[in-house]
């Protein structure tokens, strides 16, 4: 088994250091940006926002496509929509989904492009 490298140096690189540093951001946005990930983290809700990305639909919809139940479909939406991923317009007595913006698409994108490199 191929040994783990490592950092042996007792020196710290302090302009890298600065440098870096300058570009960190707050440790509050870096809980938020994994708080977003952590959306990601679940099949179901990927599965609905690439539903979406495809065109705008209802919970009936989506619930058929996946097989899933209407309450199960429901309670994904509404975290999806919390976290600001997706939106949702009214029309009669129908509610229709859609992604919030395009970054979420980009985000979706980037992801599947990852996976087939």
């Amino acid at each position: 088994m191929e040994k783990q490298p490592f950092c042996d140096c007792e020196v710290i690189h302090g302009e890298v250091v600065k440098k870096v540093s300058e570009s960190m951001t707050s440790k509050e946005e870096y809980i938020e940006l994994a708080s977003l990930f952590k959306l990601f983290g679940d099949g179901t809700r990927v599965q609905i926002l690439h539903a979406l990305e495809q065109s705008e639909m209802c919970v009936c919809d989506i619930a058929a496509l996946l097989g899933l139940t209407k309450s199960a479909v429901s309670h994904q939406l509404k975290a999806l929509r919390l976290a600001n991923l997706v939106k949702f317009r009214r029309e009669a007595q129908t509610v229709y989904y859609s992604l919030a913006d395009s970054h979420v698409k980009e985000i979706l994108d980037k992801g599947f492009e990852h996976l087939r490199e």
